[in-house]
C-alpha cells in the first residue's frame, strides 16, 4: 500500500466528528431500507413510499440516540470495546423507542379506522424487521470502525520500513493489555509476531490468532518460523525476580533486546502504554525482590533535626541526601571535597525549593580545624558518615591516603560527634571490612573498631552499617561493563569464579536510615543482600540485555585478580553471628569487643604516626601497623603479602622500613 506523504499526513489527522455522525446516519438509513425489502418481500407487502417514510422516522430516532451516547466522538483508528458498547447502547435505546412508539400508536388508533392508514404508514413497524435492522446496524457500524482501524494499522505500522517485530512473553492480563496497547497505540512501531508463556494452563491458547507457545520454544527455530524478531517484551503482573531471571537466561542466548513492562505501569485496571516499556535492567535480575521500606518512623525521626552527611556527593552519600531531603528535617548539610560532584547534587535539589534548609559545604573530613568550625556553627543532631576512599586497587597502591581518609577522617568526625553530643552517628561501612584482604577493607575495619570503642565512653550512640556492592555506583562493575560494551568489548573480568553481593543504591540508603532509627549504639548492622552474583553471569546478562551475543558480538576476557581483591566476599567475619531485628532484611552482627580499649589506643597511635610521617615514608611500615590493629587482615595478590610471612614478621620494624 503506497501513498504519498501528504495523503498519509491527512489520514493521521483526526477527521471531523460530524462526518462520522453522517456516515453512521447513512448506515442506519441504508440498513433500514435493506431490512425492509428483505422482510416485506417474504410477505409480499413491499411499498416504497412506506419504506421511505419509515426510514426517515427510524433514522431520526437513531440520530437522537447517537446524540445521547455519542459513539461518533471516539477516535476511529483507536476503536476499543468501550466504543462498541456505545454503539450497542445507542441501538438498544433506538429499538426501545421504536417498539414503544409502534405499540402506542397501534393501541391508540385501534378503533379509529379513518386514521388508521396514516398511522400504519409511518409507525406500524414489523418487529422482526426492527430486530434485523438493529443487528445490521450494529454489525455494519462496528465492522466499519474495526476495518478502518485495521487498514490504518496495516498502512502505518506493518510495513517493513517502520515495524519492530517483537515476541511478547505473557498471556495473562498484563500480556493481553500489552498486546492491545502494541496493536492499538498510534505512536509506537511494534508488531507482535509470537507470544510465549511458561504457565502450562495458557500454552496452546490463542490471542488474536497467535498461539501461546511454551518458554522452551524460545529458540532460533522459532525465530526462523516467524521470520525473525528484534525484541522480547516481558509483560507479567508482579513478576518474581527468580522467574524473570529464568526467562532472561533463555532469551539471552538469542539476538533479542530484552524489555519489560514494569509493575509501576499497572495503572487503573492494568492499563499500560508504550512509554512504560523499558529495557530490562541488570538490577531486575538480582534474583530477589527489591527491598522497599516505607516506615513513617524514619521520616518522623528526622523532623526538626539538623542532619550532616559526609561524602554527600558520592554514590551512597548523594542518594542519602536525596532521600533525607524529602523529609521534614530542619537543615541538611552536605560535606564533600569533590566540588564538581557537590555542585551537581546542589543543582539536583533545587527543585525542592528549600535553599535555606540545604547547605552544601566543600570541605575535607580530615581537616579537624575546619570540621570543628562547622560543628560549632551548625550543631548537627544526626550524622551519616559516608566519606571514604573505596577503590581496592588504588588504595592498595596508596595506603597513606586510605588511612588518612578512612581512619583519620572517621576519627575526626567521630570525636566531634562526641564533643558536640550528637544524637546519633551512623557510619557507612563495607563487606570488604570482613576478614579484609586489602588495605581499603582493613582501614574500614579500623574505622568500625574505633567508633565501637568510642560508643562505650560517649553519650552519643555510634552505629555501623555494613553492606556489599551497590549497582551503578561510581567505579563499580556495571558502569565499567556498560562502557566496554559501548566500545565493542571485550568485557574484562578478574576471575571466572568471582562473586559479589549486590543491592541498588536506593535500597542501601533506605536500609542505612532504617538502621539509624533502630540503632541504640554499638551495633554493626548487616543487610540481607540475597545470594551472591557470579560476575561472569552478570557480564553475559548485560551483553544479552543489549541484544548482543557472547562471544559472537562481545567477548569476555579474564585478566586476573587485582591487588587485594577477593574471589568471594563475606558479610560476616569468622566467629560472627547475627541477631534478628524487627526488619527481616536488617540484622545485627555479633562482633568481638573484648579488646576495644587496647585497639582504640593503637588506632590513636596510628593516627599520630601518619600525621608525623616523613616524606620518605615506607608503605610496608604503614601497612604493618594496620595489620597489627586488624590481625585478620591477610593480603592477597599484593606486595604486602610479605607481611603475612612469619619469617618476615621476626624482622624488627626499623629493618622493614629500611
Amino acid at each position: 500500500m503506497f501513498l504519498s506523504s501528504d495523503v498519509k499526513s491527512k489520514l493521521l489527522m483526526h477527521g471531523p466528528r460530524w462526518l462520522v455522525l453522517l456516515i453512521d446516519f447513512v448506515v442506519v438509513w441504508s440498513c433500514f431500507c435493506l431490512s425492509y425489502l428483505l422482510i416485506m418481500r417474504l410477505v409480499g407487502k413491499v411499498n416504497i413510499s412506506t419504506m421511505l417514510s419509515q426510514s426517515v422516522v427510524v433514522s431520526l430516532v437513531y440520530f437522537i440516540s447517537f446524540l445521547v451516547y455519542r459513539p461518533f466522538k471516539g477516535i476511529i483508528r483507536r476503536t476499543s470495546l468501550n466504543d462498541l458498547f456505545l454503539i450497542g447502547n445507542s441501538i438498544l435505546l433506538s429499538m426501545l423507542v421504536l417498539f414503544v412508539s409502534a405499540y402506542s400508536v397501534d393501541s391508540f388508533f385501534l378503533n379509529q379506522t379513518s386514521s388508521r392508514t396514516i398511522s400504519h404508514t409511518i409507525f406500524h413497524f414489523s418487529h422482526t424487521q426492527l430486530l434485523l435492522h438493529g443487528m445490521m446496524v450494529g454489525i455494519t457500524m462496528s465492522g466499519l470502525r474495526l476495518l478502518y482501524r485495521e487498514l490504518f494499522h496495516q498502512l502505518f505500522w506493518y510495513n517493513k520500513e517502520n515495524a519492530i517485530s517483537v515476541i511478547l512473553f505473557g498471556a495473562g492480563n498484563m500480556g493481553h493489555n500489552t498486546y492491545n496497547m502494541l496493536h492499538l497505540g498510534s505512536r509506537n512501531r511494534y508488531r507482535v509476531v509470537a507470544i510465549v508463556d511458561d504457565n502450562p494452563k495458557r500454552i496452546g491458547k490463542h490471542i488474536n490468532g497467535l498461539p501461546v507457545r511454551p518458554l522452551s520454544h524460545l529458540s532460533y527455530d522459532l525465530l526462523g518460523q516467524i521470520g525473525g524478531a528484534q525484541e522480547l517484551i516481558i509483560a507479567i503482573d508482579d513478576i518474581d525476580p527468580e522467574r524473570l531471571s529464568r526467562i532472561s537466561s533463555v532469551a539471552e542466548k538469542l539476538p533479542l533486546k530484552i524489555k519489560v513492562i514494569p509493575p509501576s505501569s499497572k495503572y487503573i485496571e492494568g492499563a499500560v502504554a508504550a512509554q512504560h516499556i523499558r529495557t530490562l535492567k541488570i538490577e531486575d535480575l538480582l534474583g530477589r525482590k527489591a527491598i522497599n521500606i516505607d516506615n513513617p518512623v524514619v521520616s518522623e525521626a528526622f523532623q526538626g533535626k539538623t542532619i550532616l552527611v559526609t561524602g554527600g556527593a558520592g554514590s551512597i552519600g548523594a542518594e542519602l541526601v536525596r532521600q533525607i531531603a524529602r523529609a521534614a528535617c530542619k537543615k541538611l548539610i552536605i560535606v564533600d571535597q569533590a566540588e564538581s560532584a557537590l555542585y551537581d547534587v546542589q543543582q539536583e535539589l533545587k527543585h525542592l525549593n528549600r535553599p535555606q534548609d540545604i547547605k552544601p559545604v566543600v570541605g575535607d573530613v580530615r581537616d579537624a580545624v575546619f570540621m570543628e568550625a562547622l560543628f560549632e556553627a551548625e550543631r548537627p543532631d544526626i550524622i551519616f558518615h559516608a566519606a571514604a576512599y573505596k577503590h581496592v586497587p588504588l588504595m592498595e597502591e596508596n595506603p597513606y591516603e586510605a588511612v588518612w581518609t578512612n581512619v583519620v577522617g572517621t576519627t575526626v568526625i567521630a570525636r566531634l560527634a562526641d564533643k558536640y553530643e550528637v544524637e546519633k552517628f551512623v557510619m557507612v561501612s563495607t563487606d570488604k571490612a570482613v576478614n579484609p584482604t586489602n588495605v581499603m577493607g582493613a582501614t574500614k575495619r579500623i574505622a568500625e573498631v574505633y567508633v565501637a570503642a568510642l560508643n562505650r565512653k560517649s553519650k552519643t550512640p555510634y552505629i555501623v552499617t555494613r553492606f556489599g556492592n551497590v549497582l551503578g555506583s561510581n567505579g563499580s562493575v556495571i558502569p565499567l561493563f556498560e562502557r566496554q560494551i559501548k566500545e565493542g568489548g571485550p568485557l574484562t573480568i578478574t576471575h571466572p569464579d568471582i562473586t559479589r553481593y549486590f543491592m541498588t543504591i536506593p535500597e542501601a540508603c533506605q536500609l542505612v536510615q532504617e538502621a539509624a532509627v533502630m540503632g541504640k549504639g554499638g551495633e554493626v548492622f548487616v543487610f540481607d543482600m540475597g545470594r551472591p552474583v557470579r560476575i561472569m553471569e552478570l557480564a553475559k546478562k548485560m551483553i544479552a540485555l543489549k541484544g548482543l551475543q557472547y562471544p559472537v558480538d562481545i567477548d569476555i576476557k579474564i585478566v586476573g585478580l587485582r591487588p587485594g581483591e577477593k574471589v568471594f566476599e563475606e558479610l560476616l567475619a569468622n566467629g560472627e553471628n547475627t541477631i534478628k531485628t524487627y526488619h527481616e532484611k536488617i540484622m545485627i552482627a555479633k562482633v568481638n569487643t573484648d579488646d576495644l580499649a587496647e585497639r582504640y589506643m593503637e588506632i590513636e597511635e596510628l593516627c599520630n604516626y601518619i600525621k608525623c610521617m616523613p616524606a620518605s615514608y615506607c608503605n610496608i611500615e604503614l601497612v604493618s601497623r594496620i595489620k597489627a590493629i586488624v590481625p585478620e587482615f591477610k593480603s592477597q595478590n599484593s606486595e604486602f603479602m610479605v607481611l603475612d610471612d612469619p619469617e618476615f614478621l621476626n624482622v624488627v620494624p626499623s629493618e622493614k622500613s629500611a
